[in-house]
């Protein structure tokens, strides 16, 4: 899902970087005609772990993505800025890294601590081991925060749309989202949390706000709330 920046002579509004998720706000924006950079830069799956490293640049520190896709489209997107390092980015960040909670809720990857029932228990969920499991996966987009805030970056994280794909555990689909939530607050960065906008009683993304054919994704309509969210806080 690939969002071209939108192309105008006017100055951009914020800088948007993450996986399929920021597709939307993206969308929003070009709708709306709101000037941005960026979108999308790779999947989900590919913003956890180990994916970019720092640098410091006489135009001062700056991020260097392990994708080749990825690096290339983000030095594009600060040429068009005018920047030449991330620490010379004078608007709001718009990120969506670390959010895909359904890649940390696999199935699979929590059976050992599944009871006999085969449910995982609540003390579990709430615990400091499951806690610890969690920011270990999505360490890298931890510390991708981390060193955004850390230059003085308006750093706005956009939680994901409440939608668990099959091959994921919906409890622990949202017992994650939580934690990592929590994680980002606790770095600095402002998060988007738009969960009671957007879904029912059951605590999943409302069908009108999701992607057709898609069991992940939000539609243009969820990007469009996100985008009033993000210009009521000051974009």
């Amino acid at each position: 899902m690939r969002t071209p920046s939108l192309t105008t002579t006017a100055p951009a509004r914020f800088l948007l970087l993450g996986d399929s998720h920021a597709g939307p706000i993206g969308h929003a924006a070009q709708r709306a005609g709101i000037p941005f950079r960026g979108g999308p830069i790779g999947p989900g799956r590919d913003f956890t772990d180990s994916f970019f490293t720092t640098r410091d640049t006489p135009a001062g520190s700056d991020v260097v993505f392990r994708s080749v896709e990825a690096e290339e489209h983000y030095r594009r997107v600060l040429g068009e800025l005018g920047i030449a390092a991330l620490a010379g980015l004078s608007i709001p960040l718009v990120a969506t890294f670390g959010f895909c909670a359904h890649f940390v809720a696999l199935r699979e990857n929590w059976d050992l601590y599944r009871d006999r029932s085969g449910l995982i228990p609540p003390a579990f969920l709430s615990s400091s081991l499951f806690d610890d499991i969690v920011r270990a996966i999505v360490r890298d987009a931890l510390a991708f925060y981390t060193h955004a805030v850390g230059l003085g970056l308006h750093v706005l994280a956009v939680m994901p749309p409440q939608r668990v794909p099959g091959q994921a555990d919906p409890v622990v689909f949202m017992a994650a989202q939580e934690r990592i939530r929590l994680a980002v607050t606790e770095i600095g960065a402002d998060v988007v949390d738009l969960r009671q906008r957007t879904t029912g009683p059951d605590g999943l993304q409302r069908p009108e706000l999701c992607e057709a054919d898609d069991e992940v994704h939000g539609n243009l309509a969820f990007g469009r709330i996100i985008l009033a969210e993000l210009l009521e806080r000051g974009l």
